[in-house]
């Protein structure tokens, strides 16, 4: 199980920096939801899901490492 967790964190931190690249060059191909968007928001949006994603992936390696 947290083997799946580690994978589905880890795909969807590398989907969000992706869409985070492409924000910063086209905002408004990834903030299509709000009524403004800039790359700011972009940063963000997707640089926080990026890394809290990224950290998550991180910690449930470490554990799964010492279990």
């Amino acid at each position: 199980m947290l083997e799946v967790i580690h994978l589905l964190s880890f795909g969807l931190a590398l989907a969000s920096a992706f869409l985070l690249l492409l924000g910063l060059v086209r905002p408004v191909l990834v903030l299509w939801f709000l009524d403004r968007f800039n790359r700011l928001k972009v940063i963000q949006v997707y640089g926080i899901a990026t890394l809290i994603l990224l950290g998550l992936s991180y910690v449930c390696q470490l554990v799964g490492q010492s279990s």
